[in-house]
């Protein structure tokens, strides 16, 4: 049970997100760049997707996915992460470039 908790928590460890924003550039319809609020947007954004987000069916459900994306040659296409896409669509609506 001991090797199970810890390689769930080394599993959970390295599914850290973090996403490339381009901060030299201006997006959407603002007249000024947003990069200047970057870092306090990044853990707001962090904050909400972790209150929303089960992250262990996550990673179970992305795990699955990759081996039947596997198995199946790419028929079924890979699946995003939940909390990567609430932490990028958050990001864009407060105005930020995000690179995926």
């Amino acid at each position: 049970m001991k090797k199970y908790i810890i390689s769930l928590t080394i599993l959970l460890n390295a599914c850290a997100y973090n996403p490339v924003i381009d901060t030299a550039g201006r997006s959407g319809t603002y007249s000024s760049d947003q990069a200047r609020e970057i870092t306090n947007d990044i853990q707001h954004c962090k904050e909400l997707a972790d209150q929303h987000t089960n992250r262990t069916i996550d990673v179970i459900q992305q795990a699955s996915n990759l081996y039947m994306s596997t198995f199946t040659l790419g028929i079924i296409p890979k699946r995003e992460m939940d909390y990567d896409k609430r932490v990028r669509s958050c990001l864009v609506g407060r105005g930020h470039s995000v690179i995926k």
